[in-house]
């Protein structure tokens, strides 16, 4: 499959964050160097403010220092698929002592992120239904650690806007697919997470939730 996504940068610190976040989401993508030629199949290319410049391309995002590549690489997602916003956001969570979180539109994986708290958790949900918009929102609860989930869910209940679909996944068979790097426990939490994201489960009955924005 030929990469639609191209980096052209010399700036060692802009590449690596970049590309660690296009790895992250599994991404194929070119390395280039701003003066190389770039192949017809690239339809957005990633660059530096410094480099803009010097390159030919219709489609240019701009990287810029000190800030996250993630909002960037979700725009780069958007423009490469022909969208300006998703059909189906799904995000899917698993509780524990870490919990796990990944974003899904459309079926593929937008991010993942591990947090350490219910309060953290749930102001990264917040967060995530603040950045990305779609016609159909869902938030799916893995239910392996049933104290944790059943302390979550009220809280998301109150917060989340009301066209936001709750629901309870029943997680037998995701923790397992991280055993091979259960010395990465983030990780670990952010596969899980992906599997339950992937999961229809059992709709929520939501009491508190908030108007639309």
């Amino acid at each position: 499959m030929e990469a639609k996504i191209a980096v052209a940068t010399v700036s060692g610190k802009a590449y690596y964050f970049i590309v660690n976040e296009l790895k992250s989401r599994g991404l194929d993508f070119l390395s280039l160097t701003p003066y190389e030629s770039i192949p017809l199949t690239v339809q957005v290319v990633i660059t530096t403010e410094k480099e803009r410049a010097v390159i030919k391309h219709p489609r240019i995002l701009v990287y810029q220092e000190g800030t996250s590549a993630s909002e960037l690489v979700d725009e780069a997602t958007k423009l490469v698929r022909g969208k300006t916003t998703f059909e189906t956001i799904a995000v899917g969570v698993d509780p524990g002592k870490t919990f796990g979180i990944a974003v899904l539109s459309d079926g593929d994986t937008l991010e993942t992120l591990t947090c350490i708290s219910l309060e953290e958790t749930v102001n990264a949900v917040v967060d995530i239904f603040s950045k990305h918009q779609a016609a159909a929102k869902f938030v799916k609860v893995g239910n392996l650690a049933p104290e944790y989930t059943a302390e979550l869910l009220p809280l998301l209940d109150k917060v989340l806007p009301k066209d936001v679909t709750v629901e309870v996944v029943h997680e037998a068979g995701t923790s397992h697919l991280g055993r091979q790097t259960i010395h990465k426990r983030g990780l670990r939490h952010a596969i899980a997470a992906v599997k339950i994201a992937e999961r229809r489960g059992q709709t929520y009955q939501r009491q508190g939730a908030t108007e639309t924005q």
